[in-house]
C-alpha cells in the first residue's frame, strides 16, 4: 500500500481544484449534503433536533474562538453499516464527489463485532477547517459469524437487494468521467438520490422470522442485513464541553448512558469523549413471507402484499468531545492506562462512577499539559510563527544544548497548537454499542490462538481503494507546519522536521504503524 503522503499528493493531483464555475465546489456540495442529511435525520429521530440545541447552547457559553465556531456549526459525523463489497464500493464513490476518502482501518472483531471498517472523511488541512464532516462507515464479516444458519440468510438477503436508485449510479459515472465533479444541475440531482441511501425505511426486507434470527445472532447484524436502505444510524454533534451537555441531556429527561466513554476530563483534552442517548424502538412493518428474491431501493414494496407490525432498536443520538491527536507513542500509552483502569473495575464490578474514579486515577500518569504531551512527544502539533522578528533573537547564544525548535518556542518566535483529532476510538464505541443495544459480548467466530483478526488487505479489495493511514496525515501536517516555519525563518527546512522526528525526547517515532492500539482497532 502507498504512504498516505504519496496516496494524498496522487489524489488531488487526480482531482484538481476546477477553477471553471461550471462545476461545483466539492466542499460546498458537501455541506450542502451534511446539511440535507441533518434535516432528514431531525424529521426522522427528533430528539436529535434537541441534542443538536442542547450541544450549540453549552457552545456558546465556552465563547469559541472563530476558527473553532465555524467547524462547530457544521461538524457532524454519522455512522453507516454496509454488508456487501459493491455496497461499500459505491458508497467510496458517493463520498468521492464531496471530497471524503477512506482513512484508518479498524478491525471491530476485536470488540466481539463481525464488522470492519474505515471512516470516509476530508484529509487535506484546509477542507477539514471548512467542514470536517465524516462518514464511520463499516463492513459485515460473514467469515467471523458463529452461526451458519445467520450467515446463509444474511447472504441471501444482502445479494438479493440493491440499496442505490438507478438515478445515482448515472450520476456516480457521469461524475467520474468528469472528474469527480459535478455540475450545479447534477448536484442538484445527487443530494436526494445519495440521501435516500442513507434514509429511514419503513418496510423490512425480511421476514419477522428470518429478522428474529438474526437478532438473535447480534442485534447489528439484522440492522445490516434486513432494511432496504444504509439508514444513518446516528448523526453526531461536537460539544465543547460533553460533562456538560451529559448533564443538560439528564435534566431534559432523555434516557442517557450511564458513563462518558474515552478518557476522563482532562485540563489538555486528547483524542474523543462520547456519550448518548440509548437507542429508539422504532416501528417498522415485516413482510410476511420470507424474502430471498431480488428488491430495488426503487421498487418501493416486494411481491409480498401482507405486512406485520414490529419494532426495530438500533438509531440513537451520540454526542462528542474532541481532543487533540494522540501520536503512536501517545496512543500507547493511552491503551496501556485505558486496560489496566478497566481490569481493576471489572475485577470488582464495579459501578459507572467507580469506574469513572478508576479511570481519573489510572490517567494521571498520562501528561496533563501541553508543553509536556509535546516534549514527550504523546500529541500531534502544528506550528505556527507568533510574528516576532528572528533577528532580535540569536539562537547560537541560547543554551547551546538546546534543540532549536525548543529554543524558537522558549523564544516567542513559534507557538505549538494541538491538531484536532479527526478520527475515532475502539472500546469506546464498543461501550455505546453495548449501552444502546444490549449486544452480546461477542459474536465472533473464535480464531486461533494469538491469531489476529485484522484484515486490512482485504478490506482493501472489498473497498476497491487504499486506505489511508491516520498517522501519517498527522505526521505530514505537522511536519508541512516546521518546514513552513522554517522557510519564514530563513532557516534550514529540513532542520526542525528531522529534529523532532529523531529526537529523544520531544518526537513520535521515526515510524508509523498501523492498528495497534485502541484507538486504531474499532470505531463508532
Amino acid at each position: 500500500m502507498a504512504s498516505s503522503t504519496t496516496a494524498l499528493n496522487a489524489t488531488v493531483a487526480g482531482h484538481p481544484k476546477e477553477n471553471s464555475s461550471s462545476f461545483e465546489d466539492p466542499v460546498l456540495l458537501r455541506t450542502t449534503f451534511a446539511l440535507a442529511m441533518s434535516t432528514m435525520y431531525k424529521a426522522e429521530v427528533p430528539l436529535y433536533g434537541h441534542l443538536v440545541r442542547i450541544v450549540q447552547n453549552v457552545n456558546q457559553s465556552k465563547v469559541p474562538s472563530m476558527e473553532e465556531a465555524q467547524r462547530l456549526t457544521l461538524e457532524r459525523h454519522g455512522a453507516i453499516r454496509l454488508g456487501t463489497s459493491l455496497e461499500l464500493q459505491t458508497v467510496r464513490r458517493i463520498f468521492a464527489l464531496i471530497g471524503m476518502y477512506p482513512v484508518g482501518y479498524y478491525d471491530l472483531a476485536v470488540a466481539g463485532l463481525p464488522m470492519h471498517a474505515t471512516c470516509f472523511r476530508p484529509i487535506e488541512r484546509e477542507s477539514l477547517q471548512r467542514n470536517p464532516f465524516r462518514v464511520f462507515t463499516t463492513l459485515l464479516r460473514p467469515e467471523l459469524l458463529q452461526s451458519d444458519a445467520a450467515k446463509d440468510i444474511a447472504l441471501k438477503l444482502l445479494k438479493s437487494r440493491s440499496i442505490f436508485s438507478d438515478r445515482l449510479m448515472e450520476l456516480l459515472d457521469l461524475g467520474e468521467r468528469q472528474g469527480n465533479r459535478l455540475t450545479e444541475d447534477q448536484a442538484e440531482a445527487f443530494i436526494p438520490a445519495a440521501l435516500r441511501t442513507f434514509s429511514w425505511q419503513g418496510i423490512a426486507a425480511a421476514s419477522l422470522p428470518q429478522y428474529q434470527l438474526l437478532k438473535s445472532e447480534h442485534p447489528i447484524l439484522a440492522d445490516i442485513a434486513c432494511f432496504r436502505s444504509a439508514h444513518i444510524n446516528h448523526l453526531t454533534p461536537r460539544t465543547l464541553d460533553i460533562d456538560e451537555a451529559q448533564a443538560a441531556m439528564v435534566q431534559e429527561g432523555m434516557a442517557v448512558k450511564s458513563r462518558i466513554e474515552g478518557p476522563p476530563a482532562r485540563i489538555c483534552p486528547i483524542l474523543l469523549r462520547q456519550t448518548s442517548f440509548l437507542a429508539l424502538e422504532e416501528k417498522i412493518l415485516f413482510p410476511l413471507t420470507d424474502m430471498h428474491t431480488s428488491h430495488n431501493v426503487d421498487s418501493g414494496k416486494d411481491a409480498a402484499s401482507e405486512l406485520s407490525q414490529g419494532s426495530h432498536q438500533a438509531r440513537f443520538g451520540e454526542i462528542e468531545e474532541r481532543g487533540a491527536a494522540a501520536t503512536v507513542k501517545g496512543r500507547h500509552l493511552y491503551d496501556m492506562l485505558l486496560d489496566k483502569a478497566m481490569q481493576m473495575a471489572n475485577s470488582i464490578a464495579a459501578d459507572p462512577p467507580t469506574t469513572d474514579k478508576i479511570m481519573r486515577e489510572a490517567f494521571e500518569e498520562y501528561p496533563d499539559s501541553w508543553t509536556e504531551l509535546r516534549r514527550q512527544g504523546l500529541v500531534y502539533f502544528e506550528y505556527r510563527l507568533t510574528g516576532k522578528r528572528i533577528d532580535t533573537f540569536d539562537i547560537n547564544k541560547e543554551d547551546p544544548g538546546t534543540a532549536v525548535l525548543e529554543k524558537l518556542i522558549a523564544g516567542g518566535l513559534i507557538e505549538a497548537i494541538p491538531i484536532t483529532y479527526e478520527d475515532f476510538l475502539p472500546f469506546s464505541a464498543a461501550g455505546i454499542f453495548q449501552s444502546n443495544l444490549q449486544t452480546p459480548s461477542s459474536s465472533v467466530r473464535e480464531t486461533s490462538a494469538g491469531r489476529s483478526t485484522s484484515d486490512l488487505q482485504g478490506f482493501e479489495s472489498a473497498l476497491g481503494d487504499h486506505v489511508f493511514n491516520l498517522d501519517e496525515l498527522y505526521i505530514q501536517r505537522q511536519n508541512e507546519s516546521l518546514t513552513a516555519c522554517a522557510r519564514a525563518l530563513g532557516l534550514n527546512e529540513q532542520d526542525l522536521v528531522e529534529e523532532y522526528r529523531e529526537g529523544p525526547s520531544n518526537g513520535p517515532p521515526n515510524k508509523t504503524v498501523s492498528n495497534v492500539s485502541e484507538t486504531g482497532a474499532v470505531g463508532t
